[in-house]
């Protein structure tokens, strides 16, 4: 199987982690040191147990990357680069933890003083240095950047208290084009949208995913969804048409574990290994010139737009290219590649009215990598199955009946700022439309990307509490492989001629390919 290593500095191989220690680029997260962990986050944060005598299973660290909001463009890749440090310094940190177990056990304090409180002094530096990178071109420094130098070490046992950031998972009484998204009693005990951790952390790397995290399509409630992200912006009034785009599955075999995104020039910045299809020289160190040059896999040449997403893995036992490697096998992803049967990538209208066009290099993410522990403000993506795609799950992986096949849907943002192609936290340059279908004050409607995957999958068994042979996404070892995780990116690289034959299509009513 092949991979994408174009202008790698050096081979994945030679950068492996040791063990499953691994943190998303942006400077926070949850560390696991292989001990079982049902830490839940707060409005502040996680809860923390004041307990000198509890055993620290994981470390956790504020996410610096979601609270630079306005860090400006020329700013960018230096910030990015000192994210990637703290993520290492983290890293770092969370080997010591695990290989310290008996110094810890003798000493109540040696966590303090022998690992958080190094770790503070080198992520105060990182800091400052963010800090330098925004002045230096005359941006303004975050007040408070330096009060997320400390990190608290998380207890194996904590109390079940999450409340989700106080977010209303009832969706405040949103409806997708009439489908009540008030979860229609599909209560699965949770009160924050997602499972506790169960003991025990499952999983062929002992990372995830668990029973927990599976569902038979058929107990799923037709209509049901239990997030607002990701809502059809289009039906049947408005810009009514949509244009499809042929890429392939990725027959090219073209894999990496970089994100041009949100971690450009940095090696491994994804952590985990992603599916391209169409642009094929999509790499962290790729610039817009070089996407515009580089071929495509899609049928219509003039869309070199990069569609990637994290693969998705039976856990067989398998060892695939990666198994030794950083984002891979290093990283607690383990298993065999699946490739999707069906990618299907569309843009669709708005509810109300027409849509312009997308700038080019246009970047959007949607759904959270880090969902599991940052929160479900920007979750999205849903698992169901054909012949069932009226039922829709975000926090589950589904087990289809014979003869059907899991689909992975994501729904990306619709709403533009009118201005810029990115922005700092990557995030707020788009969003998604209201439950009326209109965009927020001072944004304009632009095609809707929607991505379905399609999956031919061994259908995993549950039996006494554990799965056998669980399919999961690639994601952060911290995450625990949680479908809740999901995520999809997106760069618009069609030429301006293509780009108006797709608002142009989508505006007139018109099915166009």
């Amino acid at each position: 199987m092949g991979r994408n290593t174009r202008k790698r500095r050096m081979p994945l191989a030679t950068k492996a982690i040791a063990g499953t220690a691994a943190l998303a680029l942006g400077g926070g997260g949850l560390v696991w040191a292989n001990f079982y962990a049902s830490a839940h986050e707060d409005n502040s944060g996680w809860n923390q147990t004041k307990s000198t005598n509890a055993q620290v299973a994981t470390i956790n660290c504020p996410d610096v990357g979601q609270q630079l909001t306005s860090v400006p463009e020329r700013a960018r890749q230096g910030v990015a680069k000192e994210l990637a440090l703290l993520d290492r310094q983290i890293t770092d940190a969370y080997t010591r933890l695990a290989e310290t177990r008996q110094a810890q056990a003798g000493d109540p304090g040696f966590v303090n003083n022998a690992i958080l409180g190094p770790l503070k002094s080198k992520r105060v530096a990182t800091l400052d240095r963010i800090g330098i990178n925004i002045n230096r071109v005359g941006g303004k420094v975050p007040r408070g950047l330096q009060d997320l130098a400390e990190c608290q070490g998380v207890p194996a046992e904590q109390p079940q208290t999450n409340d989700g950031g106080g977010q209303d998972q009832n969706n405040d009484g949103q409806n997708n084009d009439g489908q009540d998204q008030n979860n229609d009693g599909q209560d699965q005990g949770q009160d924050n949208g997602l499972d506790p951790v169960p003991e025990g952390n499952g999983g062929q790397a002992g990372n995830g995913p668990v029973a927990d995290d599976f569902i038979n399509i058929e107990d799923v409630q037709p209509g049901s969804r239990n997030l607002p992200n990701g809502l059809a912006a289009n039906g049947d009034t408005g810009s009514t048409g949509s244009f499809t785009t042929q890429c392939g599955v990725n027959e090219n075999n073209v894999f990496n574990t970089d994100n041009l995104i949100v971690a450009p020039g940095v090696d491994n910045g994804a952590h985990h290994t992603h599916d391209y299809v169409g642009n094929q020289g999509n790499d962290a160190f790729s610039s817009d010139e070089d996407l515009a040059n580089a071929d495509t896999s899609c049928q219509n040449q003039a869309d070199k737009s990069t569609y990637y997403w994290p693969v998705l893995r039976l856990q067989d036992g398998t060892d695939e290219f990666d198994a030794n490697q950083a984002g891979g096998g290093a990283e607690g992803n383990v298993g065999k590649i699946l490739k999707a049967s069906q990618a299907e990538i569309k843009f669709v209208g708005s509810r109300q009215g027409d849509v312009v066009a997308m700038p080019k290099f246009l970047r959007i993410i949607t759904g959270d990598a880090k969902a599991f522990t940052n929160g479900l403000a920007n979750a999205n993506t849903s698992f169901s199955c054909t012949g069932f795609e009226d039922r829709q799950v975000t926090d589950k992986y589904v087990i289809c009946p014979e003869g059907s096949s899991v689909v992975r849907t994501s729904n990306f943002q619709s709403c533009w700022d009118g201005q810029n192609i990115d922005s700092a936290n990557h995030r707020t340059h788009v969003a998604f439309v209201q439950a009326d279908g209109t965009c927020p004050n001072g944004f304009q409607a632009i095609p809707q990307l929607q991505v379905r995957l399609v999956y031919d999958v061994p259908a995993p068994t549950v039996e006494n509490g554990q799965v056998q042979n669980p399919y999961a996404v690639d994601g952060f070892p911290e995450q625990l492989h949680k479908p809740i995780t999901d995520h999809n990116d997106f760069i618009n690289v069609m030429d301006e001629n293509l780009m108006n034959q797709v608002v142009q299509c989508i505006n007139s009513g018109q099915d166009c390919q």
